[in-house]
C-alpha cells in the first residue's frame, strides 16, 4: 500500500500547512444558497484521511483545524447524500465512515460502514474499510466481530501499515477470550514490528509477561517481569505496574518460596511500586493484603485507607476491611464494611459469604441464609454445592428451634434489610466536603485526560475501548471477578454530576443522590477503622482470590459525549462488566480473568460482517443505539446509571431478601441463572451473499459475475438516506450535478487506492510468457495477497449448517461398515471408491487384519518395549469420564474444554504404567469398587517405526498405505511426522483423542491393534462450521484448543453424529474434512497416518483449510504451494476439476514470484541464487509461520552463519523497512518454474484413451 509509506510526522505537518489554506478558503466554501461545499485544498487533505490515521491524529490537541475540517466534511457528505436520496457511490459511505471514526462518532461510523458493506459487493478487498470496522467493533467490545474484521485485513493485505496495531489488539482480545496461544503469537508479531503503534515495546513486553502469569506459568512470568525491570529508561508507570505484579505474585504463588520469604519480597516489591507511583490504589490494597497475612493489622488498615483514598470504589478493599474488623471482634464495623462491598458490587460472592459467616457467628441464621443465597448468585461462585449444604443445615436448625425463640432473642447486629439502609451519623457528614476537596486537588495534579502510558487522542471519558494505558488513579476498584457488575470511580462521577447539576436527566439526578449517600457511608466506616484500637497477630485468611485485574481500566461512566451508550453483541461482554478502557485486561494471579463473554444467544447461521444501524442514538429511547443485522448477535443495551439495581443501587438492592426462613436451597440454581439477558432482542436480517463459503467459486477459470450490490429496506435515520436504490450516481453524473441545484461532490480517490486488491485477467490456459507479461508494472500492489484463492473470492468462512436441517430421527445415522472375508475383498476396486466418496464421512473396514493376515503382535506393547524401550514418547494426562460426557473438574456442569496436559516419558515407563493400570483394574473388579484415576494418551512420532512394522503395513491395499503413488503426501519430498509417517497410540481405558479435523483436511487411516476397543464419534465435514461456532461460544479455538463436544447440544443444533465401536483389527477410514473424537474403551494400541487421495475433493478441502489456517494465523503442516508444484512435476492428472485447481495454484504462485522479483529489482535489492537440496523441507516464515516459496528472506547474520532462518517478505519489511538487514535467496529459476507450468497439461482419461 503506497500511502502506508508516508511518515506520520510528515502527514501531521501537512495537515497543519493545509490548515492555513483551508482558513484562507473558508469564505469560498459557503455557497450563495447557504449550502456547504469543499475547496480543492480541503478535498486534497480529506483524500489522505482514513482509518489508518486513527490514534495518530490528535484532534484534541494541535489538530483543531483537522477536526473542524472533518466535521465540515461529515456535514457536507450527509447533506449531499440527503439531497441525492441516498443514491451515491459506495465509496462515499466508506469515506464518511472514516471521517466519523476519526471524530470518534462511533454510531455514525458504524452506520456508514454498514451502508458501504451493503452497496459494495467486494468490500473485503478494501483493507482500510475492514480496519476501520474492526476499530468500531473493538470500541463496542464486540470482540468476536472485531477479531473477524482484523483477521480479514491481515488476510487481504499482510503488509498493511497498521498490522502492528492489529496484532496488538488481537493479542488483547484473545487474552480476554483465554486463547492464550493465539494471544502470545499476536503479541510477539506486534513486538517485532518496527512500525509506529499506540503502545511502546516495553508495554507489549509487559502484556506478554502478564500472559504467562495468567497461564500460571509463574517462573516465565517472573523472568519476563524481572527482565523488563532491567530496561533502560523504563517509564515510571510501567515500572510501577511491573513491581506491583511481582509483589502480588509473591503474595499468591506458593511456587515462589516459603511464606515468610514470599511475603517479605512481596512487601518490598509493592513498596518500590508505590515509590514509582504513590497514587496507585491497587498497590496500596495489595500491600494491605500482605500486611494482613502476616498479622500487621494496623499497617493493613493504613494501607486499605490509602487504597480507598486513591481509587475510591473497590469492593475488594471494603471486603478485606470487613475481614480485619471481624478478626478484631468488631462485628458492627465489619458489617458496615461488608455492606459497602456488596453495595459497590452486588455479585461480590466473597463479601456475601463473609457477611453470612458474620451473621452466623452472631446467631442470626435467617440473615445468614439470605447472604449465602446472594453469594450463590455471583457467577464467580465456585462452591455452590457447599453453600447449598450450609443453607440446608441452617434451615434445619431453624425448623428445630422452639416457636418464638428467635423473636425473643436480642440481635447483636441489624438485619440485612436494616443494615442496607442504616442512617448516616450526623458527625460524619462534615467530612464529606473535606474529602472531596482533597480528591479534587489530586485530580488537578493528575488530569484525567493525560495517560501515563501510551498514546492518547481523546479524553478518557469520551471513549470506551482505546488501547493506550492510563494512570492507576483512574483504575476501577478491583473486584473479585471481572464478571461482577461494579461502578467506576464514584467520586469522579459525583464531581462530574455536581458540575453539570443543572443539565442532568432524571436518571442522572437519581444517580447523583445515590452516589452522595454511598460516599458518606464509606467515610463512616473509614472513620471507625482509623479510630479503632487494633492489636493481635492473627493472620487474615484471604476471603477470595484476587489480583491486579483491570490494571489499566479507565472510568467511563458519567457525563459523556451524546453519542449514545455502547451496544454490544450478545456474544460480547456482559453488561456491567464491559471493558471501559481496554489496555491490558489484566487477570489476577489467582486465576481471575479480565472479562467474561456470554455467547448463549450466538447463532451459527449468519456471518455478515457488518450490522445494520436502524437509527441514531439520539432517536432511540434512553439514548440507545439499536443495531440490526447480526441475527441475534446484537442485542439492545439500555444505559443504566451507576445507582441502578445492576450497578450498585444503595436504596433498592437487587437481593434475595426474605423474611421466611424456609427458603429452599433449590432456589440457588434459579437465582444464579438470572443472566444478563435483560435486554429485549431486536429484529435481524439475513445475509447470505458474499460471506458464504468460497468453495462454490474457488478455482473457476472463467470470469465470475460480480454479485449485485445488496439492497435493504431499513432506513438509516442518522444519514437521512432512504435506500430504494433505483440508480447510483457515478463520477460523470456527479460532475453534471455541480452545475445544477445539487451540491458539489468531493473527489474520493479510492478506486485507484492501493488498499483495493487488484485482479488480473489471465487464465490457466495462458502461456507462462503471457502470465509474466501481465504481471509487469504491478509493483508491490501485486504482492498484497499471497493466498491461492481467486482474487474475486472473499476470505474463507466456515460453512453454515446445511439446509434443510435433518429430522431428529436422522441424527444418529448408521456408520458405513464393510466386512472383509479375504484378501480379494480388501483389494476390490469399489472399496477404494466407497471410502473416498465424499458422501461417506467415515468407513469402518471390519476384519481387515484377519483378511490380510496382518501380524498385529508387531505393534503390541511387549514388542515395542523389546525393540526400543528408551524411545521418547508424548503423554497426555486426562480425567477418566464416560465417553459421551465431559465435565468440569468439580463435576458440576458439562463443558466443551477437555483437559489434556502434555508431558514426556519413554515407551518402557509408559508400558509399565499401562500394565499396572490393568492389574489395578483387575483388583478393583474383584473388590467391586471403582475410583477415578488419570488416563494417558501416548503417541510416538518417530519417523523410523522399525522395519518389521513398516514392512507389515505394505500388505495393505494401495489407497490406505503410508507411501503410494496415489497418495498426495508421498509427493511432498520430505517427512511430516504423524502424517506421512506412522503414529502409534498406547492407551488405557478413558484415554481421549479430542475433537479435531485432520491437518489440512487430509484423510486418515487408523487401525486398532487391541486388545481393547475404542469408541468413535464422527461428524460430517459439512457441519464443521457449526462445531466452530460452539467452540467460539465456549471460548475455545477450533483449530488449536482441546475440546470434547456436548452431544446434547449437537443434537439440538441438528448435527448428525456417527457413533461406533472399533474392535481389534478394524480399520477406520476418516474421509477428507471429517470431524471426529475418540475414547479408548479398554487397554489398546492404535496406529494411524494420513493419506491424500488424488481427487478434486481432497485437494479443494486441503487448499481451503490452508487458507483458513492463514486467516486464523495457524501454521499449515502441509505446504500446499510446495506440494502443488511437486504434483505438477510428478503426476499426470486426468480429472479436469483437479487439473484446473492445481493449474490455477501454479498460475497464482508464478505471478507472485515474478511480481516480487520485479519489485526487488526496482528497489535495487539483489537476489542471490541458493538452490535446493534433495529432501529439503518446505520453508515457513520464522515469525508468522506462513509458507515461503522460492524467494527466502534471511537476515544477514543468519546467512553468514548458514542457519538460514527464513522470513516472509511482509515480516522482513516489518523488521527492516528497506530490507537492509536481509538477503534474498532464490531456490528456483523462473525458467524452471515456467517449464513446469507449461508441461503440466490435462492428461487423457483412462476410459477415453482405451476407446
Amino acid at each position: 500500500m503506497k500511502s502506508c509509506g508516508v511518515s506520520l510526522a510528515s502527514t501531521t505537518s501537512s495537515f497543519r500547512d493545509d490548515g492555513k489554506k483551508m482558513a484562507a478558503g473558508k469564505e469560498s466554501s459557503e455557497c450563495k444558497d447557504g449550502s456547504l461545499s469543499l475547496t480543492a485544498e480541503e478535498k486534497e487533505v480529506l483524500g489522505g484521511l482514513d482509518s489508518r490515521l486513527f490514534g495518530f491524529v490528535r484532534l484534541h490537541e494541535d489538530g483543531a483545524r483537522t477536526k473542524t475540517l472533518l466535521g465540515k466534511a461529515v456535514r457536507y457528505y450527509e447533506s449531499l447524500i440527503l439531497k441525492a436520496e441516498g443514491k451515491v457511490e459506495s465509496d462515499f459511505f466508506c469515506q464518511l465512515g472514516h471521517f466519523n471514526l476519526l471524530l470518534e462518532d462511533y454510531p455514525k461510523a458504524l452506520s456508514a460502514y454498514q451502508r458501504y458493506h451493503n452497496l459494495q459487493s467486494d468490500y473485503w478487498k478494501n483493507a482500510t474499510f475492514l480496519y476501520g470496522l474492526g476499530l468500531v467493533y473493538f470500541y463496542y467490545n464486540a470482540f468476536h466481530w472485531a477479531i473477524k474484521a482484523f483477521q480479514e485485513v491481515l488476510y487481504v493485505d499482510p503488509g498493511f501499515c497498521r498490522a502492528k496495531e492489529i496484532h496488538l489488539r488481537l493479542g488483547l482480545m484473545f487474552k480476554v477470550n483465554t486463547d492464550y496461544e493465539s494471544s502470545l503469537k499476536h503479541f510477539r508479531l506486534a513486538l517485532i514490528d518496527c512500525n509506529p503503534c499506540t503502545l511502546s515495546s516495553v508495554e507489549i513486553q509487559f502484556h506478554i509477561a502478564h500472559l504467562y502469569e495468567t497461564q500460571q506459568k509463574y517462573h516465565f512470568a517472573k523472568e519476563a517481569y524481572e527482565q523488563l525491570l532491567q530496561t533502560e529508561n523504563l517509564p515510571a508507570q510501567v515500572k510501577a505496574t511491573v513491581l506491583q505484579q511481582l509483589g502480588w505474585m509473591h503474595h499468591n504463588v506458593d511456587l515462589l518460596g516459603d511464606k515468610a520469604t514470599k511475603e517479605s519480597y512481596a512487601i518490598q516489591y509493592l513498596q518500590k511500586s508505590l515509590e514509582a507511583d504513590p497514587n496507585s490504589g491497587l498497590s496500596w490494597y495489595f500491600l494491605g493484603r500482605c500486611y494482613s497475612s502476616i498479622g500487621k493489622v494496623q499497617d493493613a488498615f493504613i494501607s486499605y485507607r490509602q487504597s480507598i483514598d486513591k481509587s475510591e470504589a473497590s469492593a475488594d478493599t471494603w471486603c478485606s476491611i470487613g475481614v480485619l474488623y471481624q478478626q478484631q471482634n468488631q462485628p458492627m464495623d465489619a458489617l458496615q464494611a461488608y455492606i459497602c462491598a456488596v453495595q459497590l458490587d452486588h455479585g461480590h460472592t466473597a463479601a456475601w459469604m463473609d457477611l453470612g459467616t458474620l451473621y452466623e457467628s452472631c446467631h442470626q441464621p435467617q440473615d445468614a441464609i439470605k447472604c449465602y443465597l446472594n453469594a450463590t448468585r455471583g457467577k464467580n461462585c465456585s462452591n455452590t454445592s457447599s453453600l447449598a449444604g450450609r443453607i440446608k443445615f441452617l434451615q434445619a436448625q431453624l425448623c428445630n428451634l422452639p416457636q418464638g425463640s428467635l423473636q425473643n432473642k436480642t440481635k447483636l447486629l441489624p438485619s440485612i434489610e436494616e443494615a442496607w439502609s442504616l442512617p448516616i451519623p450526623a458527625e460524619l457528614t462534615s467530612r464529606q466536603g473535606a474529602m472531596n476537596t482533597t480528591q479534587q486537588a489530586s485530580k488537578a495534579h493528575h488530569p484525567k485526560t493525560e495517560p501515563v502510558l501510551g498514546l492518547c487522542q481523546t479524553p478518557i471519558l469520551q471513549q470506551s475501548l482505546p488501547l493506550h494505558m492510563i494512570h492507576s488513579n483512574q483504575v476501577d476498584g478491583l473486584s473479585n471477578s471481572a464478571e461482577r457488575k461494579r461502578t467506576s470511580s464514584p467520586t469522579k462521577h459525583l464531581e462530574q454530576l455536581r458540575a453539570n447539576k443543572d443539565h442532568l436527566s432524571p436518571a442522572q439526578k437519581l444517580m447523583l443522590e445515590q452516589l452522595e449517600t454511598q460516599l458518606v457511608l464509606m467515610q463512616q466506616v473509614l472513620h471507625k477503622g482509623q479510630s479503632s484500637h487494633m492489636s493481635g497477630p492473627n493472620d487474615e485468611q484471604p476471603p477470595f482470590s484476587t489480583g491486579p485485574a483491570q490494571y489499566l481500566q479507565a472510568a467511563s461512566v458519567g457525563v459523556q459525549k451524546q453519542t449514545g451508550p455502547q451496544t454490544l453483541p450478545s456474544n460480547s461482554v456482559t453488561q456491567g462488566a464491559a471493558l471501559n478502557h481496554l489496555s491490558s485486561h489484566i487477570a489476577t494471579s489467582g486465576g481471575q480473568q479480565g472479562i467474561n463473554f456470554t455467547k448463549e444467544n450466538k447463532p451459527s447461521g449468519n456471518r455478515s460482517l457488518v450490522p445494520e444501524i436502524s437509527r441514531h442514538a439520539g432517536d432511540t429511547p434512553n439514548g440507545c443505539v439499536v443495531v440490526k443485522g447480526l441475527s441475534n448477535h446484537i442485542q439492545q443495551l439500555i444505559a443504566e446509571p451507576v445507582g441502578s439495581p445492576n450497578h450498585g443501587d444503595c436504596t433498592s438492592p437487587d437481593l434475595l431478601i426474605s423474611d421466611s426462613p424456609q427458603i429452599s436451597a433449590t432456589n440457588i440454581g434459579k437465582a444464579s441463572d438470572k443472566a444478563s439477558n435483560n435486554h429485549p432482542p431486536i429484529h435481524t436480517k439475513t445475509n447470505n451473499s458474499v460471506t458464504s463459503s468460497p468453495s462454490s467459486i474457488i478455482f473457476t477459470t472463467t470470469s465470475s459475475t460480480k454479485s449485485t450490490a445488496q439492497t435493504t429496506t431499513h432506513s438509516v435515520t442518522s444519514l437521512n438516506s432512504p435506500q430504494n436504490n433505483l440508480y447510483k450516481i457515478n463520477r460523470e453524473e456527479l460532475q453534471s450535478l455541480q452545475s445544477s441545484a445539487k451540491p458539489n461532490l468531493p473527489i474520493i480517490s479510492l478506486e485507484s487506492g492501493p488498499q483495493i486488491i487488484p485482479s488480473m485477467s489471465v487464465s490457466i490456459y495462458s502461456s507462462s510468457t503471457e502470465v509474466l507479461k501481465a504481471c509487469r508494472n504491478l509493483g508491490k500492489n501485486g504482492l498484497s495477497n499471497s493466498h491461492i484463492f481467486l482474487e474475486k473470492c472473499p476470505p474463507p468462512t466456515p460453512p453454515t449448517s446445511p439446509y434443510p436441517p435433518l429430522p431428529k430421527d436422522k441424527l444418529n445415522p448408521p456408520t458405513p461398515s464393510i466386512y472383509l472375508e479375504n484378501k480379494r475383498d480388501a483389494f476390490f476396486p469399489p472399496l477404494h471408491q466407497f471410502c473416498t466418496n465424499p458422501k461417506n464421512p467415515v468407513t469402518v473396514i471390519r476384519g481387515l487384519a484377519g483378511a490380510l493376515k496382518l501380524d498385529l503382535g508387531l505393534f503390541s506393547t511387549k514388542t515395542l518395549v523389546e525393540a526400543n524401550n528408551e524411545h521418547v514418547v508424548e503423554v497426555r494426562t486426562q480425567l477418566l469420564q464416560p465417553a459421551d460426557e465431559n465435565w468440569d473438574p468439580t463435576g458440576t456442569k458439562k463443558i466443551w474444554h477437555c483437559e489434556s496436559n502434555r508431558s514426556h516419558t519413554t515407551i518402557a515407563k509408559y508400558a509399565q504404567y499401562q500394565a499396572s493400570s490393568f492389574q489395578e483394574s483387575l483388583r478393583e473388579e474383584n473388590e467391586k469398587r471403582m475410583q477415578h484415576k488419570e488416563c494417558s494418551d501416548n503417541e510416538s512420532t518417530s519417523s523410523d517405526l522399525w522395519k518389521l512394522q513398516l514392512h507389515e503395513l505394505t500388505k495393505l491395499p494401495a489407497f490406505v498405505r503410508v507411501v503410494s503413488a496415489g497418495n498426495l503426501l508421498s509427493h511432498l519430498g520430505h517427512t511430516i511426522l504423524g502424517m506421512n509417517t506412522v503414529q502409534l497410540y498406547m492407551k488405557v481405558p478413558g484415554s481421549r483423542t479430542p475433537g479435531h479435523q485432520e491437518n489440512n483436511n487430509f484423510c486418515s487411516v487408523n487401525i486398532n491393534i487391541g486388545p481393547g476397543d475404542c469408541e468413535w464419534f464422527v461428524v460430517p465435514e459439512d457441519y464443521w462450521g457449526v462445531l466452530n461456532d460452539f467452540c467460539e461460544k465456549n471460548n475455545l479455538n477450533f483449530l488449536m484448543s482441546s475440546w470434547w463436544p456436548n452431544l446434547e447440544e449437537l443434537y439440538e443444533a441438528n448435527v448428525p453424529v456417527y457413533r461406533f465401536i472399533q474392535r481389534p483389527g478394524d480399520l477406520v477410514w476418516i474421509n477428507a474434512g471429517t470431524v471426529h473424537w475418540v475414547q479408548a474403551v479398554g487397554w489398546c494400541n492404535n496406529i494411524a497416518w494420513n493419506v491424500g487421495p488424488l481427487t478434486a475433493c481432497q485437494y479443494k478441502l486441503a487448499v481451503e483449510r490452508y487458507e483458513w489456517n492463514k486467516l486464523q494465523s495457524v501454521k499449515s503442516l502441509v505446504p500446499m504451494v510446495h506440494l502443488s508444484w511437486n504434483m505438477a512435476r510428478n503426476i499426470k492428472v486426468s480429472d479436469p476439476k483437479l487439473f484446473e485447481m492445481i493449474k490455477y495454484c501454479l498460475l497464482k504462485i508464478l505471478k507472485q514470484c515474478q511480481t516480487l522479483r520485479e519489485a526487488l529489482t526496482a528497489a535495487g535489492k539483489e537476489v542471490i541464487w541458493h538452490g535446493r537440496t534433495n529432501d529439503e523441507p518446505a520453508h515457513y516464515c520464522n515469525i508468522c509461520e506462513v509458507e515461503v516459496f522460492d524467494l527466502l528472506f534471511v537476515t544477514n547474520e543468519s546467512n553468514s552463519q548458514k542457519t538460514y532462518i527464513v522470513h516472509c517478505q511482509d515480516c522482513a519489511r516489518k523488521t527492516s523497512g528497506n530490507l537492509d538487514n536481509f538477503v534474498v535467496l532464490e531456490q528456483y529459476k523462473m525458467e524452471d518454474l515456467m517449464q513446469v507450468y507449461e508441461q503440466f497439461t490435462l492428461a487423457p482419461s483412462i476410459s477415453s484413451s482405451s476407446s
